[in-house]
């Protein structure tokens, strides 16, 4: 369930030195923003942001952008950012519809973790595997579109398998319980708590 309505969150967020304001105007530079050449790495719907402050923490040689578009949830990772210094991360209090708006060209790799399955017919272009989804990406993308998918959603598994196939994505990798399989991982929050109850975790990776 998402935090609504926290006060002052909005005014919290902005004074963190891990948001990026305004980023439309760094569009194509974003690297102008780390300072280094490094490749980029984004998580679209960071949630608390466990995922992607370990990420920075475990690569120090990678730059990495999170996304999120509730403020209330995007508080809960700058308030764990605090007392860390983690130059290699930034983030972005922004609705992954509007991606092409930000970046152009300069993605590495994109990870979908825990997305929302949208289960209705009618929903199914906002599910972030979708064909429409897809084609936002081919836009953000430096080179080689890669992107990693972890969900506990079984459905929504299958669907972006086929998503993916259908849109000339090859499966690299793909594992039908990511803890049982030994495959190196970091968990985000909700993985935790999905683990805990027994529910496998889907993975994919896929490159076009």
């Amino acid at each position: 369930m998402r935090l609504k309505n926290i006060k002052g969150a909005k005014e919290t967020i902005n004074k963190s030195p891990y948001i990026i304001q305004n980023p439309e105007k760094y569009k194509g530079k974003f690297l102008s923003i780390f300072q280094n050449k490094n490749k980029i790495h984004l998580e679209i719907g960071m949630g608390k942001g466990d995922f992607i402050i370990n990420m920075a923490q475990k690569y120090p040689n990678i730059n990495f952008i999170g996304i999120e578009k509730f403020d209330s949830v995007i508080l809960r990772a700058t308030q764990k950012l605090e007392d860390i210094s983690l130059p290699n991360l930034k983030l972005i209090r922004f609705d992954a519809t509007e991606i092409e708006n930000i970046f152009d060209k300069e993605i590495d790799l994109i990870y979908l973790n825990f997305s929302d399955p949208w289960p209705k017919n009618r929903h199914e272009d906002r599910r972030l595997t979708s064909t429409k989804f897809l084609k936002r990406y081919d836009n953000i993308f430096k080179k080689t579109p890669h992107i990693i998918q972890k969900t506990d959603n079984r459905k929504l598994f299958e669907y972006s398998l086929k998503s993916f196939t259908d849109y000339n994505y090859k499966i690299v990798k793909i594992s039908l319980n990511l803890h049982e399989d030994n495959i190196d991982n970091v968990e985000t929050e909700y993985e935790r708590r999905f683990v805990l109850k027994g529910f496998p975790i889907y993975m994919a990776e896929v490159e076009k």
